[in-house]
């Protein structure tokens, strides 16, 4: 049985790999776009590469006849999702891929993004939409909240560390690279040509960056007491790709062997053999994410490094995983392209 897909915020980034995606699904049929300054136009002006689909034209949400939708994709910025969200009709399936839902604590929320949630009572009903540890509270889901691409990427290499007990969790160093993509595609000085190549540079420094609200929550649950690891994410002038190293204490072969018996039956996380290190170029355009472990030269400590496509495992095909679940699909459909190289 085809279901028919709505995505909400078309012309950004993590809309147009959401799109690049379902072109490959069995069963998930494109039926309404909508972007709210490009309503109107074709997928082929805003996006050329897109242009060989048979796409619907961009609208306005207002003018979408959700009636004909089974599930929803909403890629829209931060607090506009919660108005939108709200107001959608409650027979609808939806997967989100903005900030507004991933924290399940409102004060939490007020924290981390400085306002007031506007849409308690929908976010008391998500789930966290990190699959591989999810995935049965996610097939029930009506409202599934994606997470964000860095959490995922630091949560691959850590929680089944944490959740073991099998490493020191008051002494825990997060540095993490991020693509540009990462950021959206709004303009922002910033993200410049001129401005972000030739280097990179650290931001959100020092225990302020918002998916540190994700690492606190999950962290902690599955500790079953207060996790606060120490983060410091990165921009590089690459457009795709994060990689995150994770220094921590520990045993290494015991660190190596609890990620291999957690991950041994995934299809999109990939061990690699114990002394190997992932890069970005190897998973790029897909949904897997590599990880490696290495022991340090400092007896006692680990260091465990992983790699994911920011717009694909970190979004769009996390969204795409996550939808074929709520939607009774096999968990890889669509989503077994494998990586773009070089």
């Amino acid at each position: 049985m085809a279901h028919n897909i709505a995505i909400l915020g078309a012309s950004g980034y993590t809309g147009a790999e959401t799109i690049r995606l379902l072109a490959g699904h069995s069963a998930m049929r494109i039926a309404a776009l909508s972007a709210e300054r490009k309503a109107g136009m074709d997928m082929a002006q805003v996006f050329p590469h897109l242009r060989h689909l048979d796409l619907p034209n961009l609208q306005k949400i207002e003018e979408i006849n959700f009636s004909t939708v089974d599930l929803v994709f909403c890629a829209l910025p931060h607090e506009t999702s919660q108005a939108v969200i709200r107001g959608l009709p409650k027979s609808l399936k939806i997967v989100d891929m903005s900030a507004d839902f991933r924290l399940s604590n409102p004060d939490d929320y007020k924290k981390w993004y400085g306002n007031p949630h506007s849409a308690v009572e929908t976010q008391a009903e998500a789930i966290y939409g990190l699959t591989e540890f999810y995935r049965d509270d996610i097939r029930s889901a009506r409202l599934v909240a994606g997470t964000g691409c860095n959490a995922a990427t630091g949560q691959f290499a850590l929680r089944p560390l944490i959740s073991a007990g099998v490493i020191d969790l008051d002494d825990i160093i997060l540095d993490l690279k991020c693509a540009v993509s990462g950021a959206g595609r709004s303009l922002k000085e910033n993200l410049l040509h001129a401005e972000l190549s030739e280097g990179y540079h650290a931001y959100a420094v020092g225990g302020v960056h918002r998916h540190l609200g994700e690492f606190d929550q999950e962290f902690s649950k599955v500790a079953g007491r207060p996790v606060h690891i120490q983060f410091t994410p990165h921009l590089i002038p690459a457009n795709r790709g994060i990689l995150a190293t994770a220094y921590v204490k520990g045993e290494a072969q015991t660190v190596y062997q609890t990620l291999v018996a957690q991950y041994a039956d995934e299809p999109f996380i990939t061990m690699l053999p114990f002394g190997e290190t992932p890069g970005t170029h190897h998973v790029r355009g897909s949904n897997f994410c590599h990880i490696g472990v290495v022991a340090d030269r400092i007896d006692g400590r680990v260091i465990v490094i992983a790699a994911l496509d920011n717009l694909t495992k970190g979004s769009g095909g996390q969204a795409v995983q996550n939808a074929n679940l709520m939607l009774g699909y096999d968990e890889t459909d669509g989503l077994m392209p494998v990586p773009l190289f070089p």
